[in-house]
């Protein structure tokens, strides 16, 4: 079994695979413990996949993962945590925005008995106005409502224990959210600055639309930290508020009715029908609340979907393996 596990997903990074490979390899072998090398192809349209193939080929301890379309880096991630044996896992970018020569720095924290290593980009190479302001508005307010005191939340380039990824869901974009989510799990979390060389061949996959997404993903990592085991707890707040708002409004224009003897839709028509809304919006928060709880008793059942679909996994087989086989 390997000691460490590199997770890097690819998608249509051509002109990248074979120098990242390398690079990786050579620092891995210095670092002199057992590790694998999962390299996770998330539907590449150019030759990714064919030179994940070779490399694999000639090298037992590289698995490549092909997906059978694009699921995105998040599930892509997933299936490369999936597979990885080794007691520590590290997950990096295919684009050599992330330098191999770094790794080291993130296993020595590892040893120190950290159960989640987050890279920091300090220098950050990228457009300032598109990509840097965005970048650091949202990790501030990702840091305020996770409560986890860490600068970059976007960057791929940590490293886990394996069995603190393993009880981390991994769907939609939430592989930005790891450390927050880790951290609902008692997980010791620490930083280390890292390089943000710019990218010198191929093409970002990235653009400013993803900003945008960034806010509701801070609602849901917010929603998900303070009522993911107990979802009653905030629509059921919300709907029984509203229920008693529609029935001290019900009871005022009951009162109201006794004693003026009046026609109550006619004179005091906008209330009534608000009063029915709040008493009906109520009943379908608590509801709703209530569905969740459900949600949450089959999401702690043994049963398990993965967020992706594997086409076909490729891995040399070493010669101690042949011989025992």
């Amino acid at each position: 079994m390997p000691k460490y596990s590199i997770v890097v997903p690819f998608h249509n990074e051509e002109d990248n695979v074979t120098a990242l490979y390398d690079r990786v390899k050579d620092v891995m072998e210095h670092v002199g413990e057992t590790f694998e090398m999962i390299f996770v192809d998330d539907g590449s349209r150019d030759r990714t996949y064919r030179l994940l193939e070779e490399i694999a080929a000639v090298d037992s301890r590289v698995l490549v993962i092909k997906l059978r379309r694009n699921f995105g880096q998040t599930s892509a991630l997933a299936a490369g945590f999936d597979h990885a044996q080794g007691d520590f896992v590290l997950a990096m970018d295919g684009d050599l925005q992330h330098d191999p020569r770094e790794i080291p720095d993130f296993l020595a924290k590892l040893e120190e008995g950290y159960d989640v290593v987050s890279g920091w980009r300090a220098q950050r190479a990228d457009n300032f106005v598109m990509r840097r302001i965005p970048s650091r508005i949202a990790n501030w307010l990702m840091a305020k409502l996770s409560g986890v005191d860490i600068h970059d939340f976007g960057t791929t380039f940590k490293a886990y224990r394996r069995e603190v990824i393993q009880n981390i869901p991994l769907y939609g974009q939430m592989h930005r959210f790891i450390p927050a989510l880790a951290s609902w799990y008692g997980a010791s979390i620490c930083e280390i600055p890292i390089s943000n060389p710019p990218r010198v061949a191929g093409k970002s996959h990235y653009g400013i639309t993803r900003t945008f997404r960034v806010f509701f993903d801070l609602l849901t990592i917010r929603f998900l930290l303070k009522y993911m085991m107990r979802p009653l707890h905030f629509f059921g707040s919300f709907g029984a508020i509203s229920v008693l708002a529609g029935i001290i409004m019900a009871l005022w224009l009951g009162i109201m009715k006794l004693v003026t003897h009046g026609h109550m839709l006619l004179q005091h028509g906008p209330w009534f029908i608000m009063a029915s809304v709040l008493i009906l919006a109520g009943v379908q928060l608590i509801g709703i609340g209530l569905l969740g709880e459900l949600q949450v008793r089959h999401y702690h059942s043994p049963q398990h979907r993965a967020p992706y679909a594997v086409e076909r996994i490729v891995r040399l087989r070493s010669s101690e393996e042949t011989m025992l086989s």
